[in-house]
């Protein structure tokens, strides 16, 4: 997987966005202000022909094709166009694309590039009630199941499949789990042991139209805007086909050791099925599908070792991993 960027790039970034939105007409001498920098950078940008705030988000090169971004971007203005979730407006570029894809001399490899209109709200405050709010959480992702299963996408729509061989698997999208950090010999064979079971459990349950389908596949609270009572989902760069449940899982991504993890789930299945109704196996496979998760992410830290969040992270994530997966080979099924 080739770098996102390098901590010396963010001065040829703002070069790769300024040339971005002149295909979008807007002046090269906007106010751009970097938002995020993670897998892709975002920025903010303040058009002075309009005064409109938009979001700049610019892709890291050769991970998602322009056909993938432009089947994200095409979900999202179906979402939008069906009223099934509030979600940040797609601006199409000068000649009409919604992706275009930018190289500069000093960052010659190309970035799909999208702009997004600006959305009201902010993310829940750092002390707020989790368990209310993920509830919102199951809401939103009951709609947004609800919207795919009834969706039919165009015939060129092609986004990753999220299953067992592509995250932890023998095609993993983000890297092998055996490359995270602090994985040694003790951990390699505790988590074989998991990957194992994780396999059969997977296989039994299987990938039937109810239970698998397009997903967002990050629906966290930090990927969602609240403004009084409405709430915005954004950042859809990893949708893609899974489980539906695989949802749940991404939303505790981080905070699965939490002492209220069984509060957290609870609260978002009342929100989902207050919105659609649930099978009692989706419920059960949960566990199943937050060790998925973990092992996924502990993947992508390795394979991100260079990034800020990796190495925040680190040797902690692989034993709180771990401890997980003892918790969960154990059979008390993470508590929940």
């Amino acid at each position: 997987m080739t770098q996102a960027y390098v901590e010396d790039d963010l001065a040829r970034l703002v070069n790769v966005a300024r040339t971005a939105l002149t295909r979008w007409d807007i002046p090269t001498d906007a106010d751009v202000e970097l938002l995020n920098l993670s897998e892709n950078a975002t920025f903010a940008v303040a058009d002075p022909n309009t005064r409109t705030p938009l979001i700049l988000r610019v892709g890291r090169p050769e991970y998602s094709t322009v056909r993938e971004v432009d089947s994200e971007l095409s979900w999202i203005e179906a979402l939008a166009g069906d009223r099934a979730v509030l979600t940040a407006p797609v601006r199409r570029a000068r000649d009409g694309s919604r992706v275009v894809e930018i190289s500069v001399p000093e960052l010659p490899a190309a970035r799909p590039c999208v702009v997004f209109g600006f959305v009201p709200g902010k993310a829940a405050p750092e002390d707020a009630d989790l368990v209310s709010y993920f509830r919102v959480l199951g809401e939103l992702a009951a709609k947004l199941h609800g919207h795919a299963q009834s969706w039919q996408p165009p015939q060129e729509f092609q986004r990753r499949r999220w299953d067992y061989e592509t995250t932890i698997g023998d095609r993993p999208h983000w890297g092998a789990w055996e490359d995270g950090i602090g994985v040694g010999v003790s951990e390699r064979k505790l988590l074989q042991r998991l990957q194992r079971v994780l396999e059969q459990r997977l296989a039994n349950y299987g990938t039937g139209p109810e239970r698998f389908g397009l997903v967002h596949a990050d629906l966290r609270l930090d990927n969602v805007l609240f403004d009084g009572p409405d709430a915005y989902v954004i950042d859809f760069d990893d949708c893609g086909w899974s489980w539906f449940m695989y949802d749940l899982a991404a939303c505790l991504t981080f905070i699965e050791d939490r002492p209220d993890l069984p509060a957290l789930t609870t609260s978002w299945l009342a929100g989902y099925r207050g919105v659609a109704p649930l099978e009692d196996e989706a419920e059960a496979i949960i566990p199943t599908m937050i060790m998925l998760r973990r092992l996924l992410v502990l993947a992508w830290i390795g394979s991100h070792a260079e990034t800020p969040l990796a190495k925040a992270e680190g040797v902690a994530y692989t034993e709180g991993t771990c401890w997980l997966a003892g918790r969960y080979l154990g059979g008390d099924g993470l508590g929940i």
